[in-house]
C-alpha cells in the first residue's frame, strides 16, 4: 500500500497547486478509508502541511440518525451526518478562500454527545484530507479539489466489518440492510466512481491500485436496497 499511496501523494501535489486545498477519501464501510487517508496524510506531510479530518466526527445525534428507524437504509444515507456543521467548521475555512481557522470535531460517537473542541489554524498551503462515507453526494462533490473513491466489494467490506465491529459477515443479511442498502442508495444518487479523481481498488489491503471508473465493483452493484 505504501508505494501506491506515496505515488498518489506525489500526483495530488502536482495536481493541487498552491493554497489551501480539500481532498476527499470516500468509500463504503470497511473499505479501508481511515488507514488509507492516514497514510496519505503522512506522505503529504513530508512536503506540505496536511490535516486529517474524520467525517464521523460530524455525525448527527442518534435521535436524528435513527429517526427513520434503526434498520433504515434511507436514514443511513440521508441522516447520518451533520453536513452544515462539516461545511461551517471544516470545508469553508479550509477551502482556498477560507480563513484557515477550523474545528476538527463536533460529535463524539463513543459517548453519543456533542462536543466543543478548540479551533486550530491551518497554514496557507495546507492540504486537508477528509475521510468518510457519502463524500461525493451532490452537495459535497463540488467542494473537493481532488478525491479518491476506494472500491471494495460488499462481500469483502462486510467481512472486514465483522472482524472490526462484530457485525454479520454476509452483506445480504437483514442486520446489514441499513448499511449496505444505504450505500446502494448513495451509488444510485451520486455514482461516486464517476465523480472521483481517482478510483482505487482497495480489495487487497497491501496492494491497492488505480482502476478505470467503469471497472469499479460499485458500478456493477445493484443500486437499490434489497437488490442482489
Amino acid at each position: 500500500m505504501d508505494s501506491f499511496v506515496e505515488w498518489l501523494a506525489d500526483d495530488l501535489l502536482r495536481r493541487l497547486g498552491a493554497g489551501r486545498r480539500l481532498v476527499a477519501v470516500d468509500g463504503v464501510d470497511g473499505s479501508g478509508k481511515t488507514s488509507f487517508a492516514t497514510l496519505l496524510v503522512s506522505h503529504l506531510e513530508e512536503r506540505r502541511p496536511a490535516i486529517l479530518i474524520h467525517a464521523d466526527a460530524f455525525l448527527n445525534p442518534a435521535a436524528v440518525r435513527h429517526a427513520k428507524g434503526r434498520t433504515s437504509p434511507e436514514g443511513y444515507w440521508m441522516d447520518s451526518y451533520d453536513y452544515p456543521a462539516l461545511r461551517e467548521q471544516v470545508l469553508s475555512p479550509l477551502s482556498p478562500g477560507g480563513t484557515g481557522w477550523y474545528r476538527p470535531a463536533v460529535y463524539d460517537l463513543d459517548t453519543e454527545t456533542s462536543i466543543t473542541v478548540e479551533t486550530a489554524f491551518a497554514p496557507p498551503d495546507a492540504v486537508t484530507v477528509v475521510e468518510g462515507l457519502f463524500l461525493h453526494r451532490d452537495e459535497l462533490a463540488p467542494v473537493w479539489d481532488a478525491s479518491a473513491f476506494l472500491d471494495v466489494p460488499f462481500t469483502v467490506s462486510a467481512a472486514r466489518m465483522a472482524v472490526r465491529d462484530g457485525s454479520h459477515p454476509d452483506p445480504e443479511h437483514p442486520t446489514m440492510r441499513r448499511y449496505v442498502g444505504g450505500q446502494r442508495l448513495y451509488f444510485a444518487a451520486a455514482h461516486p466512481w464517476r465523480r472521483a479523481t481517482y478510483v482505487v481498488d482497495n480489495t487487497d489491503y497491501p496492494s491497492p491500485c488505480r482502476i478505470d471508473p467503469e471497472m469499479a465493483t460499485a458500478a456493477r452493484s445493484p443500486q437499490h436496497p434489497g437488490q442482489r
